[in-house]
């Protein structure tokens, strides 16, 4: 377990204890407090300390839930998503925000958090407006997908690359991997898009006007990220269209040359075995070298090329 607490003018308090927590709690200065990876106590003091809904608490313990935005009083739950670099690319950040307090719950790695963090430590930035020290968090947690798509770019290139030079399993594991991904953030990022696209501002507590907007902005990244992601998804379906092409096409050529080679055998295949069923004639006159030659292999030579002059004619070659 992890948690910070941040004052108003960024100090940092780490770990706190729960006689901090209710001192913060009791000045009526707002502060920021996440908590990642907590256990019983974290959220014993959210109950009690915090006195935040039974229900409010049963949702930020329970992890893998859709984006969503609910109220309670003169506080909000909100859930929402950023990028963590593990295994599926998401942290999920639970936040319960008043005009008195942020805390934020997750339990994976979280750097856009971890950036705000690092400006409040280096007076960058304070958390002395609680609507913006919101916006920031939330901005922060948007904003950190577009690197990741970024990457989604280059990658993809790449991929459509390999095709041609390397077909095979390899580059199309990445493709499907890559789909699965783009499917992981589309499930994030929908819900997300729709909780900021009907956003009411009397929802959220402290927000004027001037915050509003900032808000508005977030709304307008969630938009791009979604129509990002449906284009990387709609390009992916063309990749695999190219891929399977590719393959389709490499493996017409395959068969095109076997036949090739077969066909221009099967003449031969005959010569040998029509003269190869010891006929007198064979007996009587093939008696020599030059004679076999020019009886078993020449003939052979002859009907090969004559075979593959008229493939290349053809256009077949």
């Amino acid at each position: 377990m992890s948690a910070t607490l941040i004052e108003r003018d960024g100090d940092a308090v780490e770990p706190p204890d729960r006689a901090a927590i209710e001192e913060h709690l009791s000045s009526g200065e707002f502060f920021w407090l996440d908590l990642q990876d907590p256990d019983d106590s974290d959220f014993e003091v959210l109950r009690d300390a915090f006195e935040f809904h039974p229900l409010a608490i049963e949702d930020s313990q329970d992890f893998g839930q859709r984006a969503k935005l609910e109220t309670y009083g003169d506080y909000i739950f909100l859930v929402i998503y950023g990028w963590s670099p593990d295994d599926d690319g998401l942290v999920e950040v639970h936040c319960f925000y008043s005009e008195r307090f942020l805390v934020t719950v997750h339990r994976d790695d979280a750097p856009a958090l971890d950036e705000l963090k690092k400006s409040c430590a280096a007076r960058r930035i304070n958390v002395r407006d609680p609507a913006l020290t919101l916006h920031r968090v939330v901005d922060g947690l948007v904003d950190s997908f577009f690197p990741v798509l970024d990457g989604f770019d280059v990658e993809l290139d790449e991929l459509e690359g390999d095709f041609f030079r390397a077909p095979g399993d390899e580059p199309l594991q990445r493709l499907f991997s890559m789909k699965r991904r783009l499917a992981t953030l589309r499930r994030a990022i929908a819900p997300e898009r729709d909780v900021f696209a009907h956003l009411d501002r009397d929802e959220i507590p402290g927000l004027d006007t001037e915050s509003a907007h900032y808000f508005r902005d977030v709304s307008d990244h969630l938009y791009r990220l979604a129509e990002t992601i449906d284009n990387f998804h709609e390009l992916t379906l063309a990749a695999m269209d190219v891929f399977l092409s590719t393959s389709s096409n490499r493996m017409n050529e395959v068969m095109k040359q076997l036949t090739i080679i077969a066909t221009i055998f099967l003449p031969l295949s005959y010569i040998a075995g029509f003269w190869g069923q010891n006929f007198r004639f064979m007996v009587d006159h093939v008696g020599s070298a030059a004679a076999f030659v020019l009886g078993g292999m020449l003939l052979q030579l002859v009907t090969a090329i004559f075979l593959v002059v008229y493939f290349r004619r053809k256009q077949w070659l």
